[in-house]
């Protein structure tokens, strides 16, 4: 038990350094003096100065979540939809397709969705004229097209585990299927709203192949920024991006643990 133990111990232990350590060294490198990334010329808020004065990288900041809360927020609705259709309406025709469309971009890559929705624009701009450009609009679709079948499926699962007595005892109080919907359903599944919410964010503001493709000119994601700059030599600004994103996300983590464990303590 003890030699069993001390190898998961070990192997956990591995697993957190070889995930962490790279994150700890980028965040002591974004304070480096030196211009060279890999060599260490003393302490230094340089970078992050050269960071904000970057219009490049806050233009492409601000438009990258821009498209990730409007993609994430009609995901959101839609796959709130999806997932309603899956778990309260019986059986439909077209119910089996409607399935396999709604995990298929959950399986599909990212090169082939990408390549799919590009010849898509480009027919539609032949047919009918729209779009007329490439642009924030389109990658703000092709967000809202691939990360809405993420959140249908964390619906999905909240649903399923629902106690549907509850919406029967309030439709046998008289209340109607409308009312029933908005004061018992969508109130209990609004954790699995956030959370699918959270995750569409995440995945758009995330993306690089996919934006890739349906972006034109003038339109470019923090993501294909980074990438770009990455092909020419990383330069220490982009380690101060990250560890501003990081020291974002770790705010993000601690405000709802907290949260959680002040409800915990409640309960």
């Amino acid at each position: 038990m003890q030699k069993s133990s001390r190898f998961v111990f070990s192997a956990l232990c591995f697993g957190f350094a070889f995930l962490y350590i790279p994150i700890l060294v980028l965040i002591a490198f974004s304070f480096n003096q030196s211009a060279i990334t890999s060599v260490w010329g003393g302490f230094s808020l340089r970078w992050y100065t050269a960071l904000f004065n970057n219009e490049q990288i806050i233009e492409a900041a601000l438009l990258s979540l821009k498209i990730a809360a409007t993609s994430a927020t009609f995901a959101t609705i839609l796959g709130t939809m999806a997932g309603l259709a899956l778990t309260q309406i019986g059986r439909y025709r077209g119910r089996l397709i409607f399935t396999g469309l709604i995990a298929a971009p959950l399986v599909m890559p990212e090169v082939i969705t990408g390549l799919s929705l590009l010849l898509m624009f480009v027919s539609l701009q032949e047919l009918i004229g729209w779009p007329l450009s490439r642009g924030a609009g389109t990658i703000t679709i092709a967000h809202i097209t691939f990360s809405m079948a993420y959140v249908a499926v964390i619906v999905q699962s909240r649903l399923s585990s629902m106690d549907q007595s509850l919406q029967e005892a309030a439709m046998d109080l008289g209340g109607r299927p409308t009312q029933v919907a908005f004061d018992i359903t969508l109130p209990l599944i609004a954790p699995s709203m956030l959370s699918g919410w959270l995750l569409a964010f995440t995945l758009s503001l995330d993306d690089l192949v996919i934006a890739s493709f349906t972006s034109g000119a003038g339109a470019s994601t923090l993501p294909m920024v980074i990438f770009s700059k990455i092909k020419l030599g990383v330069t220490p600004d982009i380690n101060a991006l990250a560890t501003l994103i990081i020291g974002t996300v770790s705010i993000g983590i601690m405000i709802a643990s907290w949260v959680m464990f002040r409800q915990s303590k409640r309960n």
